[in-house]
C-alpha cells in the first residue's frame, strides 16, 4: 500500500513542534508531572489558533488525528482545563521567540514597516470586568512587518496610548538584522 502524503496541517505541526523544541525548554519546571512537554502544549495551542476552535473542538478533533498525535509524541490527549491552564502559563517571550523563529523560515526581503492596531474591551459587561478583576481596556499591538512577503518579524504589545513613532524605535532596535529599508514619511 502506497503511503499518504502529506497534509498540509501535518506539515504545519512538524515545523511547529520542530520550532517550538528550538525556542522552549523541555518542561515547564522541575516541578512538573513530566506527562506532556512544553512543546506539545506550544503546538496544541498554535493548532487551536489555527484551526479556529474551542480546546475542546481540537481534542476532539485530534482523536481522529493518529498522524499529527504521532508527530507531537502524544500517546494521550491532554483535557481541555490543561491546555487552557499552559496558555494562561505561558509568557509574552515564549510566543516571541516562536515568532522570531518561524520569521526565519521565510525568505524576507529586509524592506519593513510598522502598523499598529487597537483593541477595546469595552464590550465586556462591568459585571464581567468588576468579577474577573480585569482593569485592562485597551491593548495596543504594534507590528514589524517585511513589507515583501508580509511577514510579521516582531510585536509589541502594550497597555498604554503610545504613539507609532514612540514604540517603532525598540522594534527596530530589536531586529536591526532583518532591516535594510526602513521607508519615513
Amino acid at each position: 500500500m502506497k503511503a499518504l502524503p502529506k497534509s498540509q496541517i501535518l506539515r504545519f505541526t512538524e515545523k511547529a513542534i520542530h520550532l517550538a523544541r528550538r525556542a522552549v525548554s523541555r518542561y515547564s519546571s522541575k516541578f512538573s508531572k513530566h506527562r506532556y512537554t512544553l512543546p506539545q502544549h506550544v503546538v496544541l495551542l498554535c493548532l487551536k489558533v489555527r484551526k479556529n476552535t474551542t480546546y475542546r473542538g481540537l481534542l476532539d478533533e485530534l482523536i481522529e488525528m493518529p498522524r499529527i498525535r504521532h508527530a507531537l509524541g502524544l500517546a494521550e490527549l491532554p483535557t481541555p482545563s490543561t491546555l487552557c491552564k499552559a496558555f494562561n502559563r505561558l509568557d509574552m517571550a515564549v510566543w516571541r521567540a516562536i515568532l522570531t523563529l518561524s520569521a526565519t523560515l521565510l525568505p524576507t526581503s529586509g524592506v519593513v514597516g510598522v502598523d499598529a492596531s487597537g483593541f477595546d474591551r469595552s464590550h465586556a459587561s462591568k459585571h464581567y470586568t468588576k468579577r474577573a478583576e480585569l482593569t485592562i481596556q485597551q491593548l495596543k499591538v504594534t507590528l514589524l512587518v517585511d513589507a515583501k512577503v508580509n511577514a510579521i518579524l516582531d510585536l509589541h504589545v502594550t497597555t498604554t496610548r503610545k504613539h507609532d513613532s514612540q514604540i517603532a524605535p525598540s522594534l527596530i532596535k530589536r531586529n536591526p538584522e532583518d532591516i535594510r529599508y526602513f521607508p519615513t514619511p
